[in-house]
């Protein structure tokens, strides 16, 4: 939200009451209580009257991690979404006194609260200052509309780069940026997203969480250039400071309150290959595609069947249709003795066709209008109604329709959606505030299908493709990137995206490898390949086209061949950077930056990433072949050592720019020097190819021969 006009006027229609200082406090337990008038500080008794203050709560949770709470009119919440968050109970704070300040230490983060004139909030970790709000930094904004917001500021140091807040396509660096934590499905050449996360993680070794589910705004130097202004529609605002020795450090504080990712089984790491979107299929389709996948030697680990699995203007009924697939359970069996796993789309509304709609509407299984009635439209399905979370039994309902289909034979299952929820005339089974249940909504959701996978499979091999997220939705993998072009740009802004996913505290992360949209042409199906095979999950998807290499020429078989069997060969490594994400929140696909934070020239890098702490990947964005990337000092017992390329053997010396060109089975994909790189070999492959009945490496190459690719 933008409130000024220039540094010293408001907007017109506009009204801002600023914290003035803290005039007085008190102890509650572990917690410090600070009052501070609006605009100007209490000088005498008279001045109590008629002002306002500003209830600023000190506290908490965890270790490393202190929130303030601002309040103005203290309302009941008991009807809210509330992020869980995993306090430690046994955290121990000390609260210090003089007469300058006031101290809130949780252990290396020390909160210095001034006792002067002006609002002054210092934030120390381990001795070193890393945050600051100052003059005029909290308070009170109400709109044109008579709307309060509650505001918050911190400021913006020389140099200091803001990164996170989730899935954003925009520049990687967000200063400069207004972003809005809103889930949209916006696609992603825009600046909405998918997966809104109100974090945001900075180089100055902290991070900041607002602790509210709603609508949060976020104005990164573009309200106050030195500043960070976060606002929120409300009475009050919650927000926690995270106090780390680094980066990494900060993510791994943040995510031992909001949740880490679990450790995944490893064929999750194997490629998928889904039927595209709108394309048309059935089961013959679906063996052809898996067939002829394995006999090009091309091993697959999942078979994803996306929407038309179901009858057409009843998504979901969670029925399979018959007219295509008479023998589901024979289907799903035939992929198993293949050794490929199954998952199928669905989502969280029912079209009013669905033979689900009339038991969900008698039973009050789907979200209501203020009237009473079922909440329904025709976008995206005729009729549809939502399903409603905040039911339980709608929740048990809704997950015995897919404890059927994982009797039936079904692996997994692809959430898609649940970003259009609605905010007007909208009533909830328990009460719940619609504008705040808006991003929840997909925390509700993916946690009822992950239930269901985990009381199935066990957690490693409980997994969803999620598109929509929030805050602590890493505890249910993995998340993809949703609706892209078939471009160089849409694969760059992928890449963005995925950066600055990682870097708001999610671990695993996958995108539609060769574009939604459109029908990539065969050069980019082969560059995003390699992309999506060096990703932490790889999935070939699309909208109209499908996406089997086969269809854009004969290299691409080869190279779809020759990147998958890699991945295969790296789940060692792989599997053993997974388990640091797991026990550190540190995400496998890494920026530059969060890596290399000591080095001023991987700030602003995302066109290439770490898989991992030992593996630099440089996806090729152009046509001409040619891959710009910067090789960084490994540091350590290892500075100023060369990087190898995995793939040619070749050398480069760090702190150096390369300007390279690569054919499509090669790019930039450098290792650490220093590493023990733990890999398979193609022999090892092979063998698995042996015993699950799929064609070695060779064997592949002959089958390719003697059915050359079509062009379609």
């Amino acid at each position: 939200m933008k409130f000024l006009n220039g540094e010293w006027l408001v907007e017109d229609g506009f009204e801002a009451k600023y914290a003035a200082n803290i005039y007085t406090s008190r102890r509650e337990g572990d917690k410090l209580v600070l009052f501070a008038p609006f605009n100007s500080p209490i000088r005498n008794a008279g001045m109590t009257l008629d002002g306002g203050i500003l209830t600023i709560e000190v506290s908490s949770p965890r270790e490393n991690i202190i929130t303030t709470r601002l309040v103005n009119f203290a309302l009941d919440r008991s009807h809210e979404p509330t992020f869980p968050l995993n306090a430690d109970p046994d955290n121990k704070v000390v609260i210090e006194e003089d007469d300058n300040e006031y101290r809130y230490r949780s252990g290396k983060l020390t909160l210095h609260v001034g006792k002067g004139d002006v609002i002054d909030f210092s934030y120390e970790y381990d001795g070193k200052r890393i945050a600051h709000s100052g003059f005029r930094s909290m308070g009170l904004v109400t709109d044109p509309e008579g709307k309060t917001h509650v505001l918050g500021q911190m400021d913006l140091g020389v140099d200091e780069k803001i990164y996170g807040m989730g899935e954003r396509f925009t520049n990687f660096v967000k200063n400069g940026q207004q972003v809005i934590i809103w889930n949209r499905d916006g696609g992603t050449d825009s600046d909405q997203s998918y997966k809104n996360i109100p974090f945001y993680l900075s180089n100055r070794n902290y991070g900041l969480f607002v602790q509210d589910p709603g609508r949060v705004e976020f104005e990164v130097a573009t309200e106050r250039v030195s500043r960070v202004q976060f606002s929120l529609e409300d009475q009050e605002m919650t927000y926690s400071v995270v106090g780390g020795s680094s980066m990494k450090d900060v993510l791994t504080n943040y995510t031992a309150l909001t949740g880490r990712a679990p450790l995944l089984a490893d064929w999750t790491f194997g490629l998928w290959l889904s039927t595209s979107f709108t394309t048309d299929y059935n089961e013959k389709t679906v063996l052809e595609f898996v067939d002829g996948m394995l006999d090009r030697g091309i091993p697959l680990s999942c078979f994803h069947f996306d929407c038309r699995w179901m009858k057409e203007l009843e998504w979901c009924n969670f029925q399979w249709d018959e007219d295509k697939f008479p023998d589901p359970e024979g289907l799903l069996r035939h992929l198993h003795e293949r050794g490929v796993k199954a998952c199928v789309w669905i989502n969280s509304y029912i079209g009013q066709k669905s033979p689900l709609f009339k038991e969900g509407q008698e039973k009050g299984y789907f979200i209501k209008r203020t009237n009473g009635q079922v909440w329904q439209w025709d976008r995206w399905q005729a009729g549809m109604a939502i399903v409603d979370f905040t039911n339980p039994q709608a929740v048990e309902w809704y997950k015995n329709q897919l404890r059927h289909l994982m009797d039936q034979g079904v692996d997994c299952f692809k959430t898609d959606f649940g970003e259009r929820i609605p905010t007007e005339d909208v009533v909830y089974y328990d009460g719940s505030d619609p504008v705040k249940m808006h991003n929840y909504y997909t925390y509700l959701y993916n946690k009822a299908v992950y239930e269901v996978m985990q009381e199935r499979n066990g957690s490693e091999n409980a997994i969803l493709f999620a598109r929509s997220a929030t805050a602590g939705t890493q505890k249910f993998p993995i998340h993809w990137g949703g609706d892209c072009h078939s471009t160089y740009p849409a694969m760059a802004e992928s890449l963005r995206a995925g950066l600055s996913f990682g870097m708001s505290g999610f671990g695993y992360w996958s995108h539609d490898i060769a574009g939604f949209e459109d029908k990539p042409t065969h050069d980019i199906y082969k560059r995003w390949t390699q992309f999506g095979l060096l990703s932490s999950h790889s999935r070939y998807h699309g909208s109209t086209a499908y996406k089997v290499p086969w269809l854009f020429g004969d290299e691409a078989v080869e190279v779809s061949r020759e990147f998958t069997r890699l991945k295969l060969r790296l789940v060692p490594y792989l599997t053993s950077q997974a388990k640091i994400t797991h026990e550190t929140g540190v995400p496998m696909m890494r920026a530059m930056a969060l890596e290399f934070q000591d080095d001023p020239a991987c700030e602003d890098i995302d066109t290439q990433y770490m898989l991992g702490s030992d593996l630099l990947v440089a996806p090729i964005f152009r046509e001409d072949s040619v891959a710009r990337f910067y090789v960084p000092d490994a540091g350590g017992d290892h500075a100023g050592q060369a990087w190898t390329n995995l793939l040619t053997g070749k050398s480069y010396e760090p702190g150096h720019w390369y300007t390279e060109s690569f054919d499509y089975h090669t790019l930039p994909l450098l290792v650490r020097p220093g590493a023990e790189l733990t890999m398979l070999s193609e022999e090892d492959i092979d063998e698995q190819c042996k015993a699950r009945g799929i064609a070695t490496a060779e064997e592949g190459r002959r089958y390719a021969e003697q059915h050359p690719a079509v062009d379609y």
